[in-house]
């Protein structure tokens, strides 16, 4: 079973998409911040993370490079609402910094669903 780690600090949408992963099938793991994630992850050892980006104590940013220094062959996705300056200027920066993919927020489950299918296979 394909294991995802789940990392958004909004605990009401990472319930949302933790029931929404595993509907589809998919062992899963979650965490609220980064460095909680660099902790599940170590644990866990997901095939795939999928973290927000604008998150307190450690942002998304940064914990896609650790979790990259980690285990580079992670494939990560990553998602944002925008905060202060809009998903436009974080999203693309995510994905220079290693992530395979990036979502805009709101998305919807078949967005999010076919995304993961994509990068397991890519």
């Amino acid at each position: 079973m394909t294991k995802i780690l789940v990392v958004e600090d909004d605990s009401s949408f990472r319930k949302v998409l933790v029931r929404m992963l595993t509907r589809a099938g998919y062992e899963i793991d979650q965490a609220g911040d980064g460095n909680q994630a660099l902790e599940v992850c170590a644990e866990f050892k997901p095939d795939l993370v999928l973290t927000d980006i604008i998150m307190p104590d450690k942002e998304g940013l940064e914990t896609i490079q650790e979790l990259l220094e980690m285990c580079p062959e992670l494939k990560i996705i990553a998602m944002s609402g925008g905060g202060k300056f809009g998903p436009d200027s974080y999203l693309p920066l995510a994905e220079k910094l290693g992530a395979k993919a990036s979502l805009q927020k709101p998305f919807m489950r078949d967005e999010l669903l076919s995304t993961i299918e994509s990068v397991l296979k890519g």
